[in-house]
């Protein structure tokens, strides 16, 4: 009786897909076996294999798009954002004259980082991706923010007019860092190796390069003696930043990385700074 029932309801929902079409669009049913199209209905019976591989026991429906079209040569991915952690490399001479004029008595202790609260912060807002040949090769780019905290184990102060850095040895330091806030425009060529698939299924890798500029930094430090202090404006620090970036897609987990080729400083410190970290964004 239950399968009579079903074969019944079947037929009717199949009555009612080809009286819902015109002449211009009807379609015939297929039989081919255990399996029957009907416009965008199967129809499987005796455990035939769906378009998904599931088996089914008994006749069943499955509606599917028999077309679900080309990737689009341009698409556009709004509000992206990136949380990572940075650091620097240090290849200072800090015998030089410069050294001494900007930093004076420094070493690399100074510029040691508490590592796990030196983080890169990045909103993007907008990233497009052109297609260049059949969705496999294909140019990304955009505009956004960049957003660095370098947190110093030590209590070096930032000072401008002119711009210096010096070790407080009177005053000890409960929090102390460095930020660089950039407005940046990142350009890569990306590499799909899965153009046809989801994107939370796509693997891929993009590299390229991104150029930055610093509209703000400032020196933040909070002691008990003097509570919470930030000097802001000249810090000695470049106001352009070129940097070397890249970008590897692994299903739903996407990973960036940046790396700058120079020295975020103007005279003296030769700190390259660099970031890694996770990027959340539908493609």
């Amino acid at each position: 009786m239950l399968k009579k029932i079903s074969l019944l309801a079947l037929v009717t929902i199949s009555g009612i897909n080809l009286m819902a079409q015109t002449d211009t669009t009807k379609k015939t049913p297929q039989n081919t076996g255990d399996t029957m199209r009907i416009g965008n209905i199967i129809i499987l019976k005796n455990g035939g294999a769906g378009t998904t591989g599931t088996t089914y026991s008994d006749w069943d429906i499955n509606i599917y798009r028999h077309n679900p079209g080309k990737p689009k040569n341009l698409s556009t991915s709004w509000l992206i954002f990136d949380f990572g952690f940075n650091n620097f490399t240090d290849n200072t001479n800090y015998s030089s004259a410069d050294v001494a004029v900007y930093a004076p008595g420094s070493n690399a202790d100074w510029f040691g980082l508490r590592n796990n609260k030196s983080v890169n912060v990045n909103l993007w807002i907008f990233m497009q991706r052109l297609n260049i040949y059949k969705h496999v090769v294909n140019l990304k780019y955009g505009a956004g923010f960049e957003w660095y905290n370098f947190r110093f184990d030590d209590n070096i102060r930032y000072y401008k007019n002119p711009p210096r850095i010096e070790m407080d040895t009177v005053i000890t330091y409960s929090k102390n860092k460095l930020a660089t806030d950039y407005v940046t425009i990142p350009l890569m060529l990306n590499f799909n190796f899965t153009p046809n698939n989801p994107e939370y299924k796509s693997f891929g890798i993009s590299a390229g390069i991104s150029a930055g500029y610093l509209y703000n930094s400032r020196n933040k430090y909070i002691s008990d003696e003097t509570g919470k202090q930030k000097t802001k404006g000249d810090l000695g620090l470049e106001d352009f930043k070129l940097a070397y970036i890249a970008e590897v897609q692994l299903g739903p987990i996407k990973l960036y990385g940046s790396y700058a080729t120079q020295t975020m400083y103007k005279k003296g410190l030769d700190h390259t700074p660099y970031a890694v970290g996770l990027r959340l964004s539908h493609w």
